[in-house]
């Protein structure tokens, strides 16, 4: 397929009023591989009227009519799977099937919001008196301005598009410079699945300058963001300025606690697969890994034979496990992240270095860091790259100390074969989510959200329609 390179605005593709465009790299290559405009405040008004329009429409629509279109949406993006996900791996470097996994959990999004649709309860309550009813009913909250990472932007563009139409909203999406044909390619079923004109807009362009002008427009009454702290808290203050209720998924820092009753080479397989998918640019990666004294060396062992027979290459090619990082931003993080441990005395047991024999791409081999301690950025600040620090703890007291020192808490992860340890655990993790004996808690019909620093509210599940309803 050809994928979408211009705006999606009031159902028609837009270029920039002025002609402005921004390249977009491919971090396998480095080469430029399309562009997107750039969108003027012109584009950007055009937008929100638009948007302004289609929800005061497509509020009108019955429960039953809005779960047909997005039960649409859903089998065209997966009859288009293939092709879709081709265009994300050359934008973004996922290997492909990664990216063919990422556009089936997009459209799970939209099957999942079908439903939901239909189950947005009110309920009545006696009044003072038998002459008396109170009715409460759920409504749409109006026009909503997402903001997509370009980690997983089918997804996290999904999870942000179906609860909004599900709800009745129109919403206008800012997909990410590194990958938003992606995204424009939902917008494209979208349009294909009749979602009537302005209740899915798009605009492509400066982050900083269209999430101030559209918060700031007094058109938009909703906010979802999935993307760092920082950039978290600008947004939130826009936002208060406006009285505008926002949902922010931010970053992570997940912690792993691998007991020594788990089956410890089994968890270290699980732990190092996971932990290198999207080459380590996932919010809820597993990032630091606790394990029990008397099973470290046979953890550390199968995580670096498993890590070491990862295949690093072109991800476009099937057999390709491990492709370049999205951006050089993330090249030069990883690479400061690995020297700030080694000087301060961690060991690197595998990786550590840009791959031999590939002299372009944004590549970094699979790293391995033992022997690390609190001192040291990695175990700190979230790595959001491909390096995975082992450590160890005495009990379960001492794990959920070391665990839950951190101003993150997105995810969290047990391995254990005793159930009540698995409990214990898990209630004491200092996280919005918890997996048990897996690393795979993303699902449609699960909340997704963390707490302290990663943010508030919900996506997914029956709470993540909430949001987007008064």
């Amino acid at each position: 397929m050809t994928a979408p390179n211009d705006m999606f605005i009031d159902a028609e593709w837009s270029v920039a009023s002025d002609g402005a465009r921004e390249d977009i790299v491919n971090p396998a290559t480095e080469e430029t591989a399309d562009s997107v405009p750039i969108a003027t405040t012109a584009d950007l008004d055009r937008a929100l009227a638009a948007a302004d329009r289609g929800w005061r429409q497509w509020r009108q629509a019955d429960a039953w009519t809005r779960s047909a279109a997005l039960r649409k949406i859903a089998g065209i993006t997966r009859d288009r799977a293939d092709e879709i996900a081709a265009v994300l791996t050359e934008e973004q470097g996922k290997p492909l099937a990664e990216a063919k996994g990422e556009l089936a959990a997009a459209a799970d999004q939209f099957d999942w919001y079908a439903d939901e649709a239909r189950r947005i309860y009110g309920r009545t309550i006696d009044g003072h008196s038998r002459q008396h009813r109170l009715l409460v009913m759920r409504q749409p909250i109006g026009p909503v301005a997402a903001f997509v990472p370009w980690n997983f932007p089918a997804l996290l563009a999904a999870r942000k598009i179906a609860p909004a139409i599900a709800a009745g909203c129109s919403i206008i999406v800012k997909p990410p410079i590194e990958a938003p044909r992606t995204v424009l390619c939902l917008a494209q079923a979208c349009h294909d699945a009749e979602i009537p004109a302005g209740v899915v807009n798009m605009v492509t362009g400066d982050s900083a300058r269209i999430s101030a002008h559209l918060i700031g427009s007094g058109v938009i009454r909703k906010v979802s963001l999935t993307g760092s702290v920082p950039v978290g808290r600008l947004i939130l203050k826009l936002c208060a300025e406006q009285m505008i209720p926002a949902s922010m998924e931010l970053g992570g820092h997940s912690p792993v606690l691998v007991f020594e009753d788990a089956d410890v080479e089994g968890a270290a397989e699980i732990c190092a697969r996971g932990k290198f998918r999207n080459m380590g640019q996932v919010c809820i990666s597993a990032s630091r890994f606790f394990v029990q004294e008397a099973a470290v060396d046979r953890f550390t062992q199968r995580f670096v034979e498993v890590t070491r027979s990862l295949k690093i290459g072109d991800p476009s090619q099937p057999d390709t496990d491990a492709g370049p990082l999205a951006n050089q931003r993330r090249v030069e993080a990883t690479t400061a992240l690995v020297a700030d441990a080694v000087a301060n005395g961690a060991t690197i047991a595998c990786g550590g270095s840009r791959p031999e024999g590939f002299d372009k791409g944004f590549f970094f081999e699979p790293t391995v860091l033992c022997g690390v301690n609190t001192s040291m950025k990695v175990m700190t600040d979230e790595p959001f790259g491909p390096v995975a620090p082992i450590t160890t703890f005495t009990d379960l007291d001492d794990a959920l100390a070391k665990a839950n020192d951190t101003d993150f808490g997105l995810a969290g992860y047990v391995f254990t074969n005793n159930t009540r340890t698995a409990f214990l655990a898990s209630e004491g993790l200092d996280v919005g989510m918890v997996g048990v004996n897996n690393l795979v808690i993303a699902t449609a019909e699960a909340p997704f959200g963390g707490i302290k620093n990663s943010g508030f509210g919900r996506e997914g599940g029956a709470e993540g329609i909430e949001a987007y309803t008064v």
